[in-house]
């Protein structure tokens, strides 16, 4: 295995030299990344423990190809169109955020790619899908500072008439029916981006987000859930969870931190903030579906929020993206492609 060894800061390196320690593993995620006891960050060129060397699906009904969204950042996205779109009416935008725990992930992992494509053709729209920062190198918030900037990105699209640079054939894109996807980590992207901009999301216009899909969403808490007590799932456990959030969260910040658990001790009431409607996913068999469904009960019974929660039955986390051709993950597009509908 090879590792990218990310420099460390000069005081770190001066702070090492005079002490003459060799520096330790603090945090290890199945050996693709790893955090040293000075701040230096391990991260391996390999991820085919993670992507189990999914290969890249052949979809010859849809176009894609990457744009930069954030120069400073230097920040990528990858647009997706059906092809069959160029003489029907204008497409709804989705916005996908891919999963990784804040710590892994890119628009480029097989898996994240094949469920873009999948969405592309099946909800005939056209997809979005961005990078975004990856902890420990940047804790969080910065992942939700790139989500906003993905939107902010989708405006300017949107002001710009820039929109028609996209594709060759300038398919007319529907800027008023925006949907913002996202995948476990991407969930909680999802989520916080719906309490930023509210309902009519007024300060995007012409933009407009209509609804919000979390599927399994990565959230935590300090108490443990049933579940979250539960068996380790094929890929995923608990102290790999835990990881992600050691890994993510500012220093010194549990799993109660308002950016990980949206009903912690400390977070902000969500009692008065008007949200669009949200559809939640989860697996019946996933570490985190407790977590998915006190999200949807609560906000729910907190009454003027439409949030519906669906439940697969005995599957674990990711079943949709890590099985694209499955029954079930067929099914759950036809779940998302009618929430859109209800909602445009």
């Amino acid at each position: 295995m090879t590792l990218i060894h990310i420099s460390k800061t000069k005081r770190e390196r001066l702070r090492m030299g005079s002490l003459g320690e060799e520096p330790q593993v603090a945090e290890d995620c199945m050996g693709l990344l790893q955090l040293l006891s000075n701040g230096t960050v391990l991260r391996s060129e390999s991820i085919d423990l993670i992507t189990q060397q999914i290969p890249f699906k052949n979809n010859q009904t849809v176009l894609f190809k990457d744009s930069i969204y954030h120069k400073p950042n230097n920040l990528h996205l990858r647009l997706y169109k059906p092809i069959s779109a160029s003489n029907r009416t204008a497409l709804p935008v989705v916005v996908f955020f891919h999963g990784g725990g804040f710590c892994f992930g890119s628009r480029s992992w097989p898996h994240f790619h094949n469920f873009c494509l999948t969405l592309a053709s099946s909800l005939n729209a056209l997809v979005v899908s961005p990078d975004y920062r990856l902890a420990p190198e940047h804790r969080l918030p910065a992942a939700f500072e790139d989500a906003e900037a993905v939107l902010t990105w989708l405006w300017d699209q949107a002001v710009s008439d820039g929109v028609n640079h996209w594709f060759e054939d300038g398919t007319d894109v529907d800027f008023d029916r925006v949907f913002v996807v996202g995948d476990s980590s991407g969930g909680n992207i999802a989520h916080q981006l719906a309490v930023r901009f509210g309902s009519g999301s007024i300060e995007l216009t012409p933009v407009r987000v209509r609804g919000y899909v979390l599927m399994g969403p990565f959230f935590g808490g300090e108490e443990r859930t049933n579940s979250e007590n539960g068996p380790s799932e094929a890929l995923l456990s608990l102290d790999l969870l835990d990881k992600f959030w050691r890994l993510s969260l500012p220093n010194g910040a549990t799993r109660d931190h308002h950016m990980a658990n949206p009903f912690g001790p400390t977070s902000p009431t969500l009692e008065s903030i008007s949200l669009e409607p949200m559809l939640v996913i989860v697996g019946g068999s996933e570490l985190l579906r407790d977590r998915a469904k006190e999200y949807a009960y609560k906000l729910k019974k907190m009454g003027g929020k439409r949030v519906d929660y669906i439940e697969f039955e005995n599957k674990e986390h990711g079943f949709y993206s890590n099985y694209p051709s499955s029954e079930a993950a067929e099914q759950v597009l036809r779940i998302i492609g009618d929430f859109m509908n209800n909602l445009s």
